[in-house]
Formats: structure tokens, C-alpha cells, sequence
């Protein structure tokens, strides 16, 4: 019997305190917007942190509230801008969708080190141990910060230690911008194609040609050969202006240390192709 008073006591005062918790969520709860529920929905759900939130629900939260902007989502893009738009009744400025690119081609064989690094396997611990084992100050370290920060696992590093970005995958959140100590990798548009001066290097001449095979030497001879006036210099580094160029290929062939890369598949061979038929 005092076993069986002691379940009646619990259950009762369980059934107690059960009620006035419903109670109490009743009286005290908070209301919601219901257009939070839906901007979320809009959103790919990804949680990168690329809008600065610390996910989907709270940038939800800040659309709602007036403190976020309609189109900060990268990965969702115009389409989610878009439909976000719609539940706030608001107009909304077109995401330029943008990928990841790696300015940089001096890997194990074409970029010389420093001297032989056996410590953490990161970039940021690598650059404060005397500014890098890289002997170009402005080369990646191929240490893989970039892979462990993208989320979309957009990027894999290469059997010669560079990092290799997937555009299909890439969502241009810019994650792996920030974890790259030595801002290598930038974001261009997606749509264009054009090349790329793959190369961060603010070096000239013979101190780059010593320490990589590929870098930009800063001689100029890709601005003199371009047609459309796509190529100028930021210092000493040449840098191709993806909406001005057209994919003609003379700076590839003008390049004399291979620092100009097509950014899409077979823009070099269109270059061959018209030489032929010339």
C-alpha cells in the first residue's frame, strides 16, 4: 500500500505541475510572426553564417524585425532574394551570383619553399611561424583552411598542395575567404568566363622567377597584346577584367611563365582552333 501511495503522490503532483506549465505557456508565451516561418522556408538552410547570422532562423528573425537585408543569403541567391521579397512585400535588389577563385598556381612543383615546415597542419599557424614556409610571401601554403571552412565541400585540395574549387558546387558564400591568411582566393562572377591571372604576387622580374615558375613578373606584355583593354596592373600584378574580356586567348599566348589561366575548359583550345583556321 505505501508503495501505491507513493505512484498516486508522484503521478498527482506530476499531473500538478504538468498543468500549470501548460498553463503558464498559455499566459506568458510570446507571439510570433508567422512571416518568420516563411522567410525561412525561403532560405536554403544551409546555416554557413555567409548573411553574418549565426544561421537561417535568426537571419529569419532580423528580415522580420528590419535589421537584416532582404538579399544577404549567397547561397540562396536571386531566388531566394526573391521569395523573401514577396513574403516581406518589399522590392529587392538582384544577387549577382558569384563563385570562389584560387589566385594562385604555385603548388609543391612550381613554387619553392623556405624551408621545411613539420608543424600544425594550418594556414594561420603556419604564416606566424616567420611569415610562412612559402618563399613567395603572397603564395597559398596549401594547408587546407579553405576545405575545412566550406561548408558546400565546394573545395578539395590537389595532389600537388593547391586548392581546387568546384563551381557547380561553390555557392560563393566567401567563407573560405576568411579562413585564407594570405587572401588568395577571391570571388568572381559565375556567369562570365574570361581568364585569370592566377597570381597575388606585388613581386617583379627576376624576384619572382626565382622563388615560382608561374608567377607574374609584372612585364606588361599581357596589357599591350589585349584587343579590349581588359587587362590593367594593381601595382606590379596584372588583373583581367572578367566583364571586358571576351575569350580571345592572346594574353595566353603573350605569357611567357603561364601565370594566365583559362577559366573555363576549352578556351585555350578556341585559341588554337582560330590560329589553325588562320
Amino acid at each position: 500500500m505505501q508503495i501505491l501511495y507513493a505512484v498516486l503522490t508522484l503521478g498527482g503532483v506530476g499531473i500538478f505541475f504538468g498543468l500549470l506549465l501548460g498553463l503558464a505557456a498559455r499566459f506568458f508565451a510570446v507571439p510570433t510572426d508567422p512571416r518568420i516561418e516563411a522567410v525561412r522556408e525561403a532560405l536554403p538552410g544551409a546555416n554557413c553564417g555567409a548573411c553574418v547570422f549565426a544561421g537561417c532562423n535568426q537571419y529569419a528573425e532580423a528580415i522580420v524585425e528590419g535589421k537584416a537585408p532582404l538579399n544577404a543569403c549567397i547561397p540562396g541567391g536571386s531566388m531566394a532574394a526573391e521569395a523573401i521579397a514577396a513574403i516581406m512585400g518589399q522590392e529587392v535588389e538582384a544577387v549577382k551570383p558569384m563563385v570562389a577563385a584560387v589566385f594562385c598556381r604555385g603548388d609543391r612543383r612550381l613554387a619553392r619553399d623556405h624551408f621545411i615546415y613539420h608543424g600544425v597542419s594550418d594556414c594561420e599557424y603556419a604564416q606566424q611561424y616567420h611569415g610562412g614556409f612559402k618563399a613567395c610571401p603572397d603564395g597559398c601554403l596549401g594547408l587546407g583552411n579553405c576545405v575545412r571552412a566550406c561548408p558546400f565541400e565546394a573545395i578539395t585540395m590537389g595532389p600537388e598542395g593547391l586548392p581546387l574549387v568546384d563551381e557547380d558546387r561553390c555557392s560563393g558564400c566567401g567563407l573560405c575567404l576568411e579562413a585564407c591568411p594570405r587572401d588568395i582566393i577571391r570571388l568572381i562572377p559565375r556567369e562570365n568566363r574570361g581568364h585569370l591571372v592566377r597570381c597575388s604576387s606585388q613581386e617583379r622580374g627576376k624576384k619572382v622567377s626565382a622563388i615560382c615558375e608561374v608567377g607574374c613578373t609584372g612585364c606588361r606584355a599581357c596589357v599591350r597584346v589585349c584587343p579590349r583593354e581588359a587587362i590593367t596592373m594593381e601595382g606590379n600584378l596584372a588583373v583581367i577584367d572578367l566583364e571586358k574580356c571576351d575569350d580571345c586567348g592572346l594574353c595566353l599566348e603573350k605569357c611567357r611563365f603561364n601565370a594566365i589561366e583559362p577559366r573555363r575548359a576549352g578556351a585555350a583550345g578556341r585559341v588554337e582552333t582560330e590560329a589553325a583556321t588562320a
